[in-house]
């Protein structure tokens, strides 16, 4: 027997959602069925704002609701420090840890050859150019996951830097290689900022 076809929908796009499989994602149709209609709108409104009422920063590449970011408008912000990250939560995890207060910039991603990624398809070219337009910057923070991708991503960056005499570090030991910094706890993501060394 198949299901109704607006439950069979709702499974469908539940599992568009990474990690989310045919058994969980039938699970979670008939939990919203079984939601009180008000917070199924406030569910389907939040999905919608997420899509309509997001940007990305112009300046840094992280997401945002104005263009540019507050952090990027933020005038008491250390404007001597980029901090390189993969992804906008990788943003959240060191504000949340409140010992950073540079400035960002989002890679939406990193280097891998085998999946076709290359320099021009993430966020790169930008942060050069945000460089040699930036006096005030003397060091940009690699804070890149330690993963294969993640290493040759900072590896190519350093390259590209260095020679404008801006210094290069990276996170210090305390990240796991292998882990993603969003799930580091608040500790681990200080010591590892604390303790960067130069590239």
């Amino acid at each position: 027997m198949q299901y109704p076809l607006p439950i069979a929908h709702l499974i469908d796009s539940f599992m568009k959602l990474p990690g989310i499989g045919e058994k969980t994602a039938t699970r979670l149709a008939f939990y919203v069925m079984d939601m009180p209609e008000g917070d199924v709108k406030e569910f389907s409104e939040a999905l919608v704002d997420v899509k309509q009422k997001l940007t990305t920063c112009s300046v840094c590449g992280n997401i945002t609701e104005h263009d540019p970011c507050e952090i990027c408008t933020n005038p008491n912000r250390d404007r001597s420090t980029i901090m390189v990250v993969e992804e906008p939560k990788d943003v959240m995890a060191f504000e949340n840890m409140g010992e950073y207060n540079g400035l960002y910039h989002v890679l939406h991603g990193v280097l891998s050859p085998m999946d076709g990624i290359g320099p021009e398809e993430i966020n790169i070219k930008s942060l050069i150019v945000r460089l040699q337009k930036n006096d005030a910057a003397k060091e940009v923070i690699l804070a890149l996951n330690s993963t294969p991708e993640g290493e040759s991503t900072s590896m190519y960056i350093s390259r590209l830097i260095k020679p404008a005499g801006i210094k290069v570090t990276r996170l210090a030991a305390g990240l796991a290689v292998g882990s993603d910094i969003e799930y580091a706890n608040l500790i681990t993501l200080k010591r590892a900022v604390q303790g960067r060394t130069e590239l």
